[in-house]
C-alpha cells in the first residue's frame, strides 16, 4: 500500500485540530440504539458547522438523558459507536474489517455517502478512531484515487458471483474457461466485460475486469461521494488499525500509590485473557475510545489509585473514570484476583456516562 509522502499523520492531524474553534459547539443528540440517524441529523443541521467544537449528549431507547457534560468523553465514546455503527450500515459489503462500499440507492438519494465521508473526516480531525473497517482496496482508492485500484477475489461480497469467478480463474484449459464463463454472459455483457475467449490465457485479464467492474467501476458515483470529504484528510494517513499495546507513553501513572508500575503490569491484559480486546475495553471505560485515535489523546491517559479517603466505601472497590480528562482510577486490593474481578464487573456493567 502505497503512502503519500509529506508529515506525519498525526502532525497533520494536530494541525487541522489546532483550527477548530472551541468556544464554538455544534451539538448531537444521540440516541444509542440509533447511532447513525443521530449522526446524520447533527450533519443535515443548517447551523452544522466543521470548524465548530462537537458536543454530544447520549440517551437511551425511553428518551433518558445521560447526565454528563461532554467535555471530550462522550465525544470519543460517539465517534467510536459512529465507526461502529458505518461499519454495519448498507453502505459497505464484504468481510468485518475489510468493508468495501456496497450499491444502496436509497443512500444514493438520501447523500449518506457523502455524510459517512463526512463523519470519517471528522471523527479523523475532532480526536476520534480511524475507520478500522476499511478494506486495503478501498483505502488505497481514498489515498491514491480510483486509478491505483487492484481489487482482489476477496473484496467479492455476493457469495455467489464470487464462486463463479473464482471457478474462471481456476480453469486449466479454454474448453473449462468457456463453460465457467456461460452462466455468467448476461452479467458480463451488463459489465461491458464480454468478450471472445480464444486461448487460456485471456483468462486473467477477464478475471481483472469482472473485479473492477463490480468493486470500482460501478460505485464510482458513491466513492466520488465518500471521498469528497475523507481524501482531504486521509491523504498522508497509513492504516492506523492494529493491536493496541501498552506503553510507557500512553498511560502515565500518578505517584499517589505504592509501586504503581507494578499495579499496571497486572492488569488483566494479557494476550492469554483476551489481549488486544481486552486493553481496548479498558482504554474505552478510561477515556471513550476502544483505540487511540490517529490525532492522539488529549490530555495524555493517566493512572490514579483510590484510597480510603478519596471515595464511599462502595466506589473504592471498583475502578472509576474520567473521559473528559481521560483518567483511570484504580482501587487498591490485597489480591491479584480481588482486583481482577472488579476489572471485569465494571468493564462488564458501565451502562453509559452519569449511570451506576
Amino acid at each position: 500500500m502505497d503512502r503519500t509522502d509529506g508529515p506525519p499523520a498525526k502532525v497533520i492531524l494536530q494541525d487541522l485540530g489546532s483550527k477548530i474553534d472551541r468556544n464554538q459547539q455544534c451539538r448531537f443528540n444521540i440516541n444509542r440504539a440509533s447511532v447513525l440517524d443521530g449522526d446524520i441529523r447533527g450533519f443535515k443541521k443548517l447551523s452544522y458547522n466543521p470548524n465548530h467544537s462537537i458536543s454530544v449528549k447520549f440517551s437511551d431507547d425511553m428518551g433518558h438523558d445521560e447526565e454528563a457534560v461532554d467535555l471530550g468523553g462522550p465525544r470519543r465514546e460517539f465517534f467510536k459507536l459512529l465507526m461502529e455503527a458505518l461499519m454495519q450500515s448498507p453502505i459497505f459489503e464484504g468481510q468485518e474489517h475489510q468493508r468495501n462500499l456496497a450499491l444502496d440507492s436509497t443512500a444514493l438519494r438520501e447523500d449518506r455517502y457523502y455524510i459517512a465521508g463526512l463523519a470519517i473526516a471528522v471523527s479523523l480531525v475532532h480526536g476520534g478512531p480511524s475507520p478500522g473497517f476499511l478494506s486495503p482496496t478501498l483505502f488505497t482508492c481514498l489515498v491514491n484515487g480510483l486509478e491505483s485500484a487492484n481489487p482482489t477475489l476477496d473484496d467479492i461480497a455476493d457469495t455467489d458471483l464470487y464462486e463463479k469467478i473464482k471457478k474462471i480463474s481456476e480453469c486449466t484449459t479454454l474448453h473449462d474457461l468457456l463453460d465457467a464463463t456461460q452462466p455468467l454472459r448476461d452479467y458480463l455483457a451488463n459489465a461491458g466485460c464480454l468478450r471472445p475467449l480464444r486461448r487460456i490465457e485471456d483468462r486473467d485479464a477477464l478475471v481483472k475486469d469482472i473485479l473492477m467492474f463490480q468493486v470500482i467501476h460501478r460505485l464510482r458515483g458513491p466513492f466520488e461521494s465518500t471521498k469528497c470529504h475523507v481524501s482531504k484528510q486521509m491523504g498522508c494517513i497509513t492504516k492506523t488499525i492494529g493491536t493496541l499495546l501498552y506503553n510507557d507513553d500512553l498511560l502515565s501513572c500518578s505517584s499517589n500509590g505504592p509501586n504503581p508500575e507494578k499495579t499496571i503490569g497486572i492488569l488483566p491484559i494479557s494476550d492469554k485473557e483476551g489481549g488486544s480486546d481486552r486493553l481496548g475495553k479498558i482504554l474505552a471505560f478510561a477515556t471513550g475510545a476502544d483505540a487511540i485515535p490517529p490525532i492522539g489523546f488529549s490530555p495524555q491517559p493517566s493512572i490514579e489509585f483510590l484510597h480510603q479517603d478519596d471515595a464511599p466505601s462502595t466506589a473504592r472497590l471498583l475502578p472509576m473514570a474520567n473521559t473528559c480528562i481521560n483518567c483511570l482510577k484504580l482501587p487498591l486490593h490485597i489480591s491479584y484476583q480481588a482486583f481482577k474481578e472488579s476489572m471485569e464487573f465494571a468493564l462488564g456493567n458501565t451502562q453509559g456516562f452519569g449511570r451506576e
